[in-house]
């Protein structure tokens, strides 16, 4: 019974959005029923045009997480393990990672257009700034024994991050790449709504322009229930790699 508590927020919310939407305090175009939405995206989905939309939104936020993760990750150990990167770099970094991403999106297009690149960059960025500042609180955090006993056994660097480094900062860099993703998907969505010819973002935009709130509906939902997807796909090998942490509590 308790496995199913989740069910009941959402379950409230729909039977409050069912009883307003047929209060008919509010236009048909405005708040649609649940059970017109709910005919869209059946339609959206044997259509094709759903899952297409989906996937070009997947795709890219595949490769911006890649890069930004890859990125944030060495940059992330570079600024805690070299004194040299921490002085040059580090005051830029911390200027640089306040600027919104979606502020970002009109430079970008100056600079990359409107193709895939300018997207791919966003999330990039969306990632990379979260995931380096948690790999390096992460490896600062290290008991310095651990760097010791590295050195002692005269460890050369690429074993040092490998077999120690990544592995005891794991927690938190995982905590940065799951903020990393969800902030990624987030301007993703605002950059194809603003600049795109396919995706889940654009798909918005196009119910919009033709006033089909249904449609706008199901984009949104679908985006949120991607989202969830994906931060809990995160969470739950979480869960897994770190098992001992929860024996340990």
């Amino acid at each position: 019974m308790l496995a199913l508590t989740w069910l009941i927020s959402p379950l409230l919310l729909l039977a409050t959005w069912a009883l307003v939407a047929a209060s008919g305090h509010y236009s048909a175009q405005l708040l649609i029923p649940p059970a017109d939405v709910w005919h869209t995206f059946k339609d959206l989905l044997h259509s094709g045009e759903l899952l297409e939309g989906a996937a070009f939104s997947l795709r890219r936020l595949a490769s911006g997480f890649v890069l930004g993760a890859s990125g944030g990750l060495l940059f992330g150990a570079a600024l805690a393990l070299s004194k040299t990167v921490e002085v040059y770099c580090a005051p830029m970094f911390h200027v640089l990672r306040q600027v919104p991403s979606i502020a970002l999106i009109p430079m970008f297009i100056l600079v990359f257009g409107v193709e895939e690149t300018f997207k791919v960059l966003l999330v990039t960025k969306a990632v990379f700034f979260p995931v380096a500042l948690a790999t390096s609180e992460g490896i600062k955090a290290i008991p310095r024994s651990h760097f010791e006993v590295a050195r002692l056994y005269r460890l050369p660097r690429y074993s040092l991050l490998l077999d120690v480094v990544f592995p005891a900062a794991a927690p938190p860099i995982l905590t940065g790449l799951r903020v990393g993703l969800t902030r990624a998907w987030m301007v993703l969505v605002a950059a194809e709504l603003l600049a795109a010819d396919s995706g889940l973002g654009q798909m918005i935009e196009m119910g919009r322009q033709m006033m089909r709130i249904d449609v706008v509906m199901v984009g949104v939902i679908t985006i949120g229930l991607i989202g969830f997807v994906l931060d809990s796909s995160l969470r739950l090998l979480e869960r897994r790699l770190f098992r001992w942490k929860a024996i340990k509590e």
